[in-house]
């Protein structure tokens, strides 16, 4: 017992209901050990551990490579959860919005690249997806001051047509099926390309506004300001002038009242 109240102390006092999910006012600042910082660790981790099952015995052993296939495919399972769990249990954190991109980034960067290096997809492909996704996330920071840029549906469908084209490619795949991944991969970039252009129309467009916002606000307030100093520099003299005149008011009231009171 340390006789500081809960709400100061960091808590909010109330006790989460049991089978319910817990709200904002039940959890205040959500532990770094929660369920989505975890699964985000542990798509950290599988990072190194793809590489190697993917790259184990030059890259094209067709077990180890589906064993890679497992990894990514539960690092990219794990990115759909950790999110929606981070969001509906309230267990947001710094280190959440931090390593949450950099987890998707990794795991993505490190898939294209070795791809590339084994020579299963060319490296401008690498270099298109790669440049976009560090662009936009670079762009996400410049733009946060005034405004956050919503995920569209766009987006979604660029990271699942990613997802399934890199897993693909991933897999020994051939004949029809290595034929099905080449055109999965072709809606990826493009979809890709056209949801970069998106975000960068976004940002610009969010930019100006709040820089507009900003200037709005800042004239706003010194011509409230202004206002303020030109109403106390008129109320200075009128003031005096209201207590001087009320010198002979207050006179000659009071002697009209004791002539009054003579009578």
């Amino acid at each position: 017992m340390t006789g500081v109240p809960a709400s100061a102390a960091g808590g909010s006092g109330a006790k989460p209901v049991r089978g319910g999910k817990l709200g904002t006012a039940a959890v205040n600042q959500a532990s770094l050990w929660n369920i989505a910082n975890l699964l985000t660790m542990l798509r950290l981790v599988l990072v190194p551990g793809f590489v190697m099952l993917l790259l184990h015995n030059g890259g094209y052993d067709p077990a180890w490579r589906s064993f890679a296939w497992a990894a990514f495919a539960i690092a990219m399972i794990t990115d759909l959860f950790d999110g929606h769990l981070a969001r509906t249990y309230n267990l947001v954190t710094d280190f959440g919005k931090i390593a949450d991109p950099i987890a998707d980034k990794a795991i993505m960067g490190a898939a294209l690249i070795c791809l590339s290096y084994l020579g299963d997809l060319p490296w401008w492909v690498t270099g298109v997806i790669l440049f976009r996704e560090i662009g936009i996330t670079l762009m996400r920071f410049w733009v946060i001051r005034h405004a956050v840029i919503p995920a569209s549906r766009g987006g979604k469908m660029k990271t699942l047509a990613q997802g399934t084209a890199v897993g693909m490619y991933v897999l020994a795949l051939t004949g029809p099926l290595a034929t099905l991944r080449f055109w999965v991969m072709a809606v990826a970039v493009v979809l890709t390309v056209v949801t970069g252009l998106d975000y960068v129309r976004q940002a610009v467009v969010l930019r100006r506004k709040g820089i507009a916002a900003e200037r709005a606000a800042a004239e706003e307030a010194a011509g409230a300001a202004g206002a303020a100093g030109a109403s106390g520099g008129s109320a200075g003299p009128g003031a005096s002038g209201a207590a001087e005149g009320s010198g002979p008011v207050a006179g000659a009231s009071s002697v009209r009242g004791s002539a009054e009171a003579e009578r």
